[in-house]
């Protein structure tokens, strides 16, 4: 088996190291090497942060829940990625990326040796449900209708054909109720399954106490925080939460193909199992047939990681997307995910208080502080209409209008949005 060259050193992911090679990679953003957060007095005068980023003048883009721009550094460490790519050298001799795995940990208050590398959020959520020892014929799982319409597909599909006790608790007021929770958990729940912040309309569950419901009926928590990770503080070890997973095409910035998951450390060979089997959860892996192996019966010979890695990935991740990562999670570190939380928090209480004048009734209940605000929209078309002529960038549906403001994003961009709607 060969080497990737241009890629990734085998034997030095096998060997735990976790660093994506690449070569050419672009100049890293302050503080790029260094895994300690910043601190909130030095960096909230550096938002709003447009500069950071190339979002054409006249253009107001406040639609990051669907997919965040870019860094302009992130995209030039991907452009030159691409011309590495396309420009093979004799000798390649990559350099590493700064730890991408141990960025991310630091994000969320995990250990690195939690994380796994997933291709996105819902890869991550199979993998814990078919990694759990799931008895379909009495266990029951639980969620909720503002979970990712992905997973609740998944979750369908098991009750489908395999007969599972599926309950789905359903909103009241745009909210789930904990108490609508407890109705239904028992000491047959396996697991309750939530997006921390639903993509429709940007409702927060309060992660701690969900937990504590799942964990005192000896269940498990997995939470979608694609919504959250990158603009709202998680902190895995005070919530409590056992698995967690997101992609990085949204708040981290990044882009299509990689994300990551994470399980609890006490959890791994105890609680969950693998599901699948691949070269890159071996932390050795040799042949026995090639000139001057060691001899062996078998062709190959083999030990797993006992990490997170050495159950869930099992090839070659998209490398491209760490390029991107390698700017975008330090850049995110360095603004602080606490300033970015607060940024928001005026643009969103004007939201709320300008739309309804409008005509567009909120669907997200007024105390969330999360990072998407939405709205019932009676004529769609005519709002596309209108933002389209303003050159305003929002989520519009048949259902709803979601407003999704970002580190670049200021009150101006705010009043741009509430005229071409006025």
């Amino acid at each position: 088996m060969e080497e990737h060259q241009f890629m990734i050193s085998r034997r030095e992911v096998l060997a735990g190291l976790g660093m994506l090679a690449a070569a050419g990679i672009a100049r890293p953003l302050a503080g790029a090497s260094n895994l300690q957060p910043s601190s909130s007095s030095s960096t909230a005068s550096l938002l709003p942060a447009k500069q950071d980023f190339a979002i054409p003048d006249g253009v107001t883009y406040i639609n990051s829940a669907y997919t965040h721009p870019m860094p302009v550094a992130a995209a030039v460490a991907l452009r030159e990625w691409a011309e590495f790519r396309s420009q093979p050298q004799v000798v390649s001799q990559p350099k590493k990326l700064i730890n991408i795995k141990a960025e991310f940990a630091a994000l969320i208050n995990a250990k690195e040796s939690e994380i796994s590398y997933v291709p996105n959020t819902s890869t991550g959520e199979n993998l814990v449900v078919n990694g759990l020892d799931i008895d379909y014929r009495s266990d029951n799982i639980v969620t909720d209708a503002l979970h990712f319409e992905g997973a609740l597909l998944h979750l369908e599909a098991l009750r489908q054909k395999f007969g599972l006790d599926l309950r789905v608790v359903m909103p009241r007021d745009w909210r789930i109720d904990l108490k609508d929770l407890e109705r239904v958990v028992n000491k047959k729940t396996k697991l309750i399954e939530i997006s921390l912040v639903a993509m429709d309309n940007g409702f927060q569950h309060d992660l701690k106490a969900v937990c504590a419901l799942a964990h005192a009926h000896g269940a498990y928590v997995y939470a979608d925080i694609v919504q959250a990770a990158g603009n709202t503080p998680i902190d895995v070890r005070a919530s409590g939460v056992d698995f967690c997973a997101c992609s990085s095409f949204k708040w981290l910035m990044a882009d299509f193909g990689l994300g990551f998951l994470f399980v609890k450390e006490a959890l791994l060979d105890r609680v969950i199992r693998r599901s699948q089997y691949g070269y890159y959860q071996a932390s050795a892996l040799d042949s026995h047939f090639l000139p001057g192996d060691p001899p062996n019966p078998a062709p190959y010979t083999w030990e797993l990681e006992k990490n997170a890695t050495g159950h869930f990935e099992v090839g070659t991740p998209a490398i491209g997307t760490a390029h991107v990562l390698a700017q975008s999670l330090p850049y995110i570190r360095k603004l602080g995910v606490e300033n970015i939380y607060a940024h928001r928090q005026p643009l969103l209480k004007r939201l709320h208080e300008e739309m309804p004048r409008l005509g567009f009734a909120p669907i997200t209940p007024p105390e969330s502080t999360s990072a998407l605000v939405s709205f019932a929209v009676k004529d769609y078309e005519a709002v596309q209409q209108r933002l389209l002529k303003a050159k305003v960038n929002a989520r519009v549906s048949r259902r709803y209008i979601r407003v999704s403001p970002s580190v670049f994003n200021a009150m101006s961009d705010i009043d741009k949005l509430l005229e071409a709607l006025a």
